[in-house]
């Protein structure tokens, strides 16, 4: 069961939510609107051995921020 980031298209709030079903609606926690939409995640990562790539600096990368 993965989780997805999401943004509510009536209050603009982005959440990240375990989804167990793709089929049914993820409301909002801050205004219960189900009008939201999958977000595009962006990560960090450092290669073993060589420079360190921070694809987003200060970007959020799972419910961690970064």
């Amino acid at each position: 069961m993965p989780i997805y980031e999401y943004i509510c298209l009536n209050c603009d709030n982005e959440f990240e939510e375990l989804v167990f079903s793709q089929d049914e609606p993820v409301p909002c926690p801050s205004c219960r609107s189900e009008n939201t939409e999958k977000i595009m995640s962006a990560c960090r990562a450092r290669v073993k051995g060589g420079p360190n790539l921070d694809a987003l600096q200060g970007s959020s990368c799972g419910s961690g921020k970064g």
